[in-house]
């Protein structure tokens, strides 16, 4: 019989895995996969958790939450050898990473998945000292998704996000960057924003990073340069559509290794949780994790 350690937000969502836990359990039990779980209880505490369950040889890891609980169990696992296999249920508001793998959000279907074993290596994501699984960001625009209160993002969904957004967008101002990455020459500049994806779905999008692959090895990054209001919402309305890469204001190459520095404070989002302040170092641990999907 396999083991299992099931970490999960109760908060996530709608509280929906509060309601789905015992028939998920009884699931995975009856196919031979005994399974504990571990309902969180605040910030770092799913890193923990999930750190003590490789430490203690479970056959493999489920997160259940968002992308903020599947930040942290990825924290909690990545750098370490001989990892056990991660299995997401995708139940936070954007679900970024689960959308970026098609991962389904019927717990039954991918309950059997998890039961049938089958597994994808997806690479890792490293900012200074922590992980992030998805993207990394720093600017302005990158601050709202962890300033959203999880109240709201709970009863009003993503709509919360555009919100906040909207209110962020009467005060943009740009930050002065140096970006100097492997296989490609020095960047300084002023610049809105700056993303680092790892996947091709960012906020709920799926054309930001339009040619980012999961397991390439490379990050696709996009950072946006000094522009005016009117300039903003034009790339903006282009990267609905997924054709702002060449717009004259956007910057866009792939690497595996990058640094970014400014002369002044600029807040890291890694997995829309915050993730410290300029500088930073990010580079990709290649095929480092095996994702269940």
């Amino acid at each position: 019989m396999r083991s299992a350690r099931l970490i999960y937000n109760p908060t996530s969502g709608r509280e929906e895995m509060k309601r789905r836990l015992a028939d998920i359990l009884d699931r995975l039990d009856s196919a031979g996969i005994e399974t504990s779980s571990h309902a969180t209880k605040g910030e770092g505490d799913a890193t923990r958790e999930a750190a003590d369950a490789v430490e203690r040889g479970y056959d493999l890891v489920i997160a259940a939450g968002g992308d903020g609980t599947i930040n942290e169990v990825i924290n909690g696992m990545a750098g370490r050898d001989n990892l056990p296999p991660l299995g997401i249920f995708p139940m936070g508001t954007t679900n970024d990473f689960a959308r970026a793998l098609g991962i389904s959000k019927n717990w039954e279907e991918y309950c059997d998945l998890v039961i049938r074993g089958e597994t994808r290596p997806i690479d890792v994501g490293k900012a200074n000292d922590r992980y992030f699984i998805n993207i990394a960001g720093g600017g302005t625009l990158t601050e709202l998704t962890y300033e959203v209160p999880s109240k709201l993002k709970t009863m009003i969904g993503q709509l919360a996000y555009y919100l906040k957004g909207i209110e962020k967008m009467v005060s943009l101002t740009p930050q002065e960057l140096i970006i100097n990455a492997s296989g490609h020459e020095a960047i300084h500049d002023e610049f809105m924003v700056f993303l680092i994806a790892n996947s091709n779905s960012v906020g709920g999008f799926d054309k930001i990073a339009p040619g980012a692959s999961i397991d390439d090895g490379l990050f696709d990054v996009i950072a946006l340069r000094k522009c005016n209001l009117a300039e903003f919402v034009r790339v903006a309305t282009l990267a609905l559509r997924g054709e702002h890469i060449n717009d004259k204001k956007v910057v866009h190459f792939r690497t595996d290794y990058m640094e970014v520095v400014s002369p002044g404070p600029v807040q890291l989002n890694l997995d829309g949780e915050f993730g410290g302040v300029l500088p930073g170092t990010f580079r990709v641990l290649p095929q480092h994790l095996r994702i269940f999907g």
